[in-house]
């Protein structure tokens, strides 16, 4: 498992506090909670076996999910919400962990950030608006989130972060696939339940100028 993120190092690096920053913050205290728990539950039932510590119903559990595959509970409480196998939900974790660990490196939102990845994505698109908010000097209340679906499909085809509002990936259709060519959604192919969505500009504009003739408000 990774290290725990240095919280009071990474804190003393910030010179300016933006709502990303925040997000990526209780990111990466949120993952520190979970990589925590996972060591320590690791390390007393490791103790148990070789016979240092005496086994507790909450070892055996552990034990018991870790034999079958599965999650165990004591760390789907800190995680997100996950119907994966254990392995799965291990890499899953590490690219998770990954993504925070190189918001740590520089400190500067990512030019693309994999908004699913984060245990509070919620959060992330407020963070949009309030950025917004201060740039333009708006009443917070009075924006909505809109989206702009761009034709790259890979975080390599984007040279550089979005002048306004953020890229984000890590998003899926289901029911529907997009249409690179056409630029809009059409009925999915056979046998193809999920289609990947290509990279999307998520911005925050005034209530008052949204459009919505044409657009589909996506649950």
């Amino acid at each position: 498992l990774p290290d725990l993120f240095p919280m009071l190092e990474v804190n003393e690096r910030i010179d300016d506090v933006t709502p990303y920053t925040g997000v990526f913050l209780q990111e990466c205290e949120r993952m520190n909670a979970l990589l925590f728990e996972m060591k320590r539950s690791l390390i007393e039932l490791d103790m148990g076996l070789k016979g240092d510590l005496s086994i507790t119903e909450p070892m055996e559990k552990l034990m018991s999910a870790l034999a079958d595959l599965k999650t165990p509970m004591s760390w789907e409480k800190l995680a997100w919400a996950s119907r994966d196998t254990l392995g799965n939900w291990i890499v899953d974790l590490l690219a998770r962990q990954t993504q925070l660990s190189n918001w740590t490196a520089d400190l500067t939102l990512p030019k693309v950030t994999w908004v699913s990845g984060l245990f509070n994505a919620q959060a992330f698109v407020n963070a949009i608006k309030q950025v917004t908010s201060r740039k333009n000097d708006w009443a917070l209340n009075k924006l909505v989130t809109t989206v702009d679906v761009t034709k790259k499909m890979n975080v390599e085809e984007v040279e550089g972060s979005a002048r306004d509002g953020a890229y984000v990936t890590g998003l899926y259709i289901e029911g529907a696939r997009w249409d690179m060519q056409q630029g809009c959604l059409e009925d999915s192919f056979m046998k193809e339940l999920y289609p990947k969505m290509p990279i999307i500009q998520m911005r925050a504009i005034l209530a008052e100028k949204e459009e919505l003739r044409g657009v589909y408000i996506c649950p």
